[in-house]
């Protein structure tokens, strides 16, 4: 196992400000604090907290141009990948997460990293139709289900950027049989058998 993430180097290796890193850094203090009563992650993953979920997060922000662009992050849990990204520059930032108590850990490190964020108390299929740029998600379904998600809220020319694990062959099998998509499978950068999936020119069979 490779040694804990330290910010430094996350900051390091993406390149970010001062001002940025003391964002996240306040972000990662408010989560390990409201992970004693609430289960916003894997406790196992918080002793690589910067690499399990900030870098991973992160690794999708280069893919995201414009960053002036409206993003919603589907089921966002403790806000990975989507506040991560609107701390790191992302314009128009969507959290769509049905968990009362994940809502309100969302709106609280929303406030104290100073990111601007609109909230969505509710399931991603309750939404109105949007006009997303990009879906995110991780971890959170499978690609059939993100895909049924995640068609009303992209444009035409939309992008959905999911986070996803070894499993990713399989899943693709299923959508396949409902959608047809432009496909780029992209290594991740934390974890040797996750897999960035980007979807473009999503269309029903």
């Amino acid at each position: 196992m490779p040694e804990p993430l330290t910010p430094e180097a996350f900051a390091a290796a993406q390149n970010v400000s001062r001002e940025t890193l003391e964002r996240l850094r306040a972000y990662v203090d408010l989560l390990t604090r409201w992970q004693a009563r609430i289960n916003l992650v894997s406790a196992a993953s918080l002793a690589d907290v910067w690499r399990r979920h900030v870098l991973d997060s992160a690794q999708l922000y280069p893919m995201v141009e414009p960053k002036a662009v409206r993003l919603y992050d589907l089921g966002s849990g403790a806000g990975f990948p989507g506040l991560v990204l609107a701390i790191l520059g992302i314009g128009d930032v969507h959290l769509i997460e049905s968990d009362r108590r994940k809502i309100e850990f969302l709106r609280e490190a929303a406030r104290i990293t100073a990111t601007k964020v609109m909230l969505h108390p509710v399931r991603a299929q309750t939404l109105a139709p949007g006009d997303g740029d990009f879906v995110t998600a991780r971890g959170c379904a499978s690609l059939v289900e993100l895909l049924d998600l995640a068609k009303p809220l992209l444009k035409p020319n939309g992008t959905c950027l999911f986070l996803k694990g070894a499993g990713l062959p399989t899943e693709l099998t299923d959508a396949r049989k409902r959608w047809t998509m432009h496909i780029n499978e992209l290594e991740s950068i934390t974890d040797p058998s996750g897999v960035i999936v980007r979807l473009r020119e999503l269309r029903d069979v």
